[in-house]
């Protein structure tokens, strides 16, 4: 019989001394959890709880992570936990390979498993902030008013059991309560989302949830619970194989939930923590009174971008952004959207140089060794259209000024909801509007039948822009081109003006 396999050694709290070229400084204390992270993904623990890391490394302090998963899948708490809390941020450039171990995340906990010990932990002082990001579907907002979505199955059941929450309202209030009740100092609540003024609007979130369900609750938290918006940064992937072999080749022990990512990172946020806050600005964080402008303009010149060339790319069968840019037509596509469409809306400090932001954008999507699938970023296109391509359409509409490349990304992802790419092959929509919006792609047999179905969707296009002709012929013209084939519109939207 051939001998059994020995078991590989993986990556543990015992094994950190022989890691050391690999962690960021041998200094090191254990620190008590004082941040509860909601949706512990690949965005967080490449950017978040690294930037703790380093604060703590600068000025010590009791700023320890528990990540908690809101999917009830306890598959990550698991391999996590089996890792002590430990994984390696994979940082992939044009220079190389940079493997780095994170320790700053002491505990991952499963909703609704491990629902006494997130009570627990949202109980003790200790825990001074609670961070988000969970996608803008998380919010379960309602797109037209920015209250909770009262018709969401989530919601409604939180109203009905508020001591059994799921949704992130709900847990946001049961929490809140909690240390209302006992006279606690609230945390601050911190939300890390690609969501336009993401701390306003999880307020307003969890503020309405909280009036129907205690209106004294309500005025507790309008009162006394600091919601600062942040702006965040950092292009991280899905985790491949081929991730957790550069970590083992690396580190020499195995990682099972290595995080790939590029060199870049940024993070801006409003400075306003009642109850303390690590010293992230010694790890590179912009703390500022105001973060609109920086918000605005990566939402519309990196999110808006990022979406357009995901949709023509699932179309015209790119996997990866760094394919997509690599086509030097739609190279010079997205160039000139944010030269002429995107960047004239926006209204920024004046050390902000948006031309040198441009081109640091496009370098950082043509980074071969990322491998950002197109796939990746076309999920939750309802979501993501209005804050990051319609809000600029109508900036445009109302001065007048054209919008065509911003038409075509809307267009791109009319024609992609149909599930299948030029050349027929199918692919998946993932999507919470998926089923309604598809069979309306699916069913219209022309490029205005189109148009018309999906603009007439009011939970994603307001009524001002579903009924604007000039944007609705600009849509039509352009999936009227997109139905001759994504390289073909590209190629005659380059030669526009």
């Amino acid at each position: 019989m051939p001998s059994k396999m020995p078991e590989r050694s993986m990556l543990s709290r015992t094994s950190l001394n022989a890691l050391e070229g690999h962690c960021l400084s041998r200094e090191w204390h254990e620190p008590a959890i004082g941040i509860v992270h909601l949706g512990i993904g690949n965005f967080h623990r490449a950017h978040e709880a690294l930037y703790t890391e380093e604060a703590m490394l600068a000025e010590p302090g009791d700023w320890g992570i528990c990540g908690v998963t809101l999917q009830g899948d306890v598959t990550k708490r698991d391999a996590l936990m089996a890792q002590d809390g430990l994984y390696s941020v994979v940082e992939r450039g044009p220079d190389g390979v940079r493997v780095t171990v994170v320790r700053a995340l002491r505990e991952v906990l499963a909703m609704p498993f491990d629902r006494a010990r997130l009570v627990e932990l949202f109980a003790d002082e200790r825990v001074r902030i609670v961070s988000l990001t969970v996608t803008e579907k998380g919010y379960c907002r309602d797109p037209r008013t920015g209250d909770a979505d009262f018709a969401h199955a989530g919601v409604a059941h939180d109203l009905a059991h508020p001591d059994e929450p799921s949704t992130v309202p709900g847990i946001l209030c049961a929490a809140l309560r909690a240390r209302r009740d006992a006279d606690a100092t609230p945390f601050t609540v911190l939300s890390c989302d690609n969501l336009s003024h993401n701390g306003d609007a999880l307020r307003q979130a969890v503020c309405s949830f909280a009036r129907r369900l205690d209106p004294a609750l309500a005025t507790w938290i309008e009162t006394r619970v600091a919601f600062p918006s942040t702006m965040v940064d950092r292009i991280v992937p899905a985790t491949t194989d081929a991730d957790r072999e550069a970590a083992q080749a690396a580190l020499g022990v195995g990682d099972e939930v290595p995080v790939p990512c590029e060199p870049f990172r940024q993070w801006v946020i409003e400075d306003r923590f009642p109850a303390g806050r690590p010293a992230w600005e010694t790890a590179g964080a912009q703390l500022v009174d105001d973060v609109a402008p920086f918000e605005i303009a990566k939402l519309r010149m990196l999110n808006a971008t990022h979406s357009t060339l995901a949709y023509l790319s699932m179309l015209a069968g790119f996997d990866t952004i760094s394919d997509a840019v690599g086509h030097p037509p739609l190279k010079s596509l997205i160039h000139a959207m944010m030269t002429r469409e995107i960047a004239p809306t926006l209204a920024v400090p004046a050390s902000f140089d948006l031309a040198a932001y441009r081109d640091a954008l496009l370098d950082r999507y043509a980074n071969p060794a990322l491998k950002h699938r197109c796939s990746q970023i076309a999920m939750d296109g309802s979501q993501k259209m209005p804050p990051r391509i319609l809000s600029t359409i109508q900036v445009r509409l109302d001065a007048g000024q054209p919008f065509e490349r911003l038409a075509l990304a809307v267009a791109a992802w009319f024609t992609f909801l149909r599930g299948r790419a030029d050349d027929g092959t199918r692919y998946a929509i993932s999507d919470p509007l998926a089923e309604r919006l598809t069979k309306a792609a699916e069913d219209a047999t022309t490029p205005a039948g189109l148009v018309d179905a999906l603009v007439g969707a009011s939970d994603v296009f307001p009524a001002s822009l579903a009924r604007n002709p000039v944007l609705r012929e600009a849509l039509l013209r352009a999936a009227t081109r997109l139905a001759n084939g994504a390289l073909t519109a590209i190629d005659e939207y380059v030669r526009l003006d």
